[in-house]
Parts: C-alpha cells; structure tokens; sequence
C-alpha cells in the first residue's frame, strides 16, 4: 500500500477530475435528457422524430466512438475548447438518451386521464407536462436516475483515454510507473470509485423502498 499512500495527492487530484466530469455531465445529461424526454412525447411530429433518431442513434453507440468524435470531429469543426470540455460534452450526449428513457418511462407511468383532464380544461401542452405531469414522474424516475448516475460515474473512466486527467488515467500512469506495485495502485482507483457508487446505490435503494410504500 505504500505505493497508494505515496501518490494519495495524485490519488486526490484525479478524483477531482473525476468528480468535476461526474458533476458537469451528469447536470448537463438531465436537463438534455428532459428535454428529449419531452420531445418525444410531444404533439408536434417533428420533434417525436428528431428526439426518437437521437436517442436511438446515441443510445447504441459505445462510449468511446462517441468520445472519440467529440476529440477529432468537433476540433475539426474549428470547436477546440481543450480536451476536458470536450470529454464532458461527449458524457453528456451518451448519458442524455438514458435519462430521457428513465424520465419517459415515468411520464408514461402517470394516469393518462389526469393528462387529458388537464388539456380539456385548456392548459397548454407545456404547461401540463410542468405542472401536471413531471412532478408525479420525478418520483418515480429518482431510482433509475440515480442508477444512470452510477453508469456514468464508472463512464468517466473512458475519458482517460482521451488526456483527460481522472482517476483511471492517474492509475494507469502510475501503474506504467511502479511495475512493483500493480494491484495495490489498481485497487486505490478502484477504492476512489466505490467512494461514489456505492454511497449513490444505498440512497437508490433506500428511495426506492419509500416510493413502493407510498405506492
């Protein structure tokens, strides 16, 4: 373990570098996942399909592709802010399609009726989906939210592939650096990992079990 404590500042470092590609992608994949989620139950036709090819197209796309088009495709298009916006860009569109499927699945879990009860009395697709809709479908969506957050937590890992400074890129160099101490260096990552996943799977968990009881 001396080779864990040894490098715990670099430990320390990429797990902020961790934690700032968690904070950053995961805001920005729920507020696009919301919105995909809302166009895809949209009246308008159009944005059902832009949102559909979206999610379908991001979806089924592994990981690194996805990244690997933001590192060259947008630099190509004269976009070059530095790898780290670059790599929390390429979280956010890849996670954005699962939110908006958790957030979807909770919408559709709202009693149809209260919907059109609303629109017959002439409140405005927006507004009924703000008011009306979404509050009763957040409660619902929380644990599987929190699960997509726990993908993307151990996603960030990818983004060391492409010198972005994070946990998995710090364990790498310093295994490259310490041949002697492999497993140990290994298991400090994995250890900075669970730090955040398992925390996030106990208040899943928990959550869930309030929302079956008030089920």
């Amino acid at each position: 373990m001396d080779a864990v404590i040894d490098n715990l500042p670099t430990f320390l470092s990429a797990f902020g570098g961790t934690l700032q590609l968690l904070a950053l992608s995961g805001i920005g994949a729920l507020v696009l996942g919301v919105i995909i989620a809302a166009m895809r139950i949209s009246p308008v036709a159009s944005l059902r399909a832009f949102a559909t090819v979206y999610t379908e197209v991001l979806r089924n796309t592994p990981l690194t592709l996805a990244l690997f088009f933001c590192a060259t495709l947008l630099p190509y298009l004269q976009f070059n802010p530095g790898y780290f916006p670059l790599a929390v860009i390429g979280l956010t569109a890849y996670t954005s399609p699962f939110v908006a499927e958790a957030v979807r699945s909770g919408i559709n879990g709202v009693p149809i009726g209260q919907a059109e009860a609303a629109r017959s009395i002439g409140l405005p697709f927006g507004q009924v989906l703000l008011v009306i809709v979404l509050p009763q479908a957040v409660r619902m969506v929380i644990p599987p939210l929190i699960n997509v957050l726990i993908a993307l937590t151990k996603n960030t890992s990818v983004a060391g592939a492409f010198f972005v400074f994070e946990l998995f890129a710090a364990g790498r160099t310093l295994a490259n650096a310490r041949g002697d101490a492999v497993i140990p260096i290994l298991l400090g990552v994995a250890f900075f990992y669970l730090l955040v996943t398992v925390p996030l799977g106990l208040i899943a968990g928990r959550i869930e079990k309030k929302v079956a009881v008030l089920r």
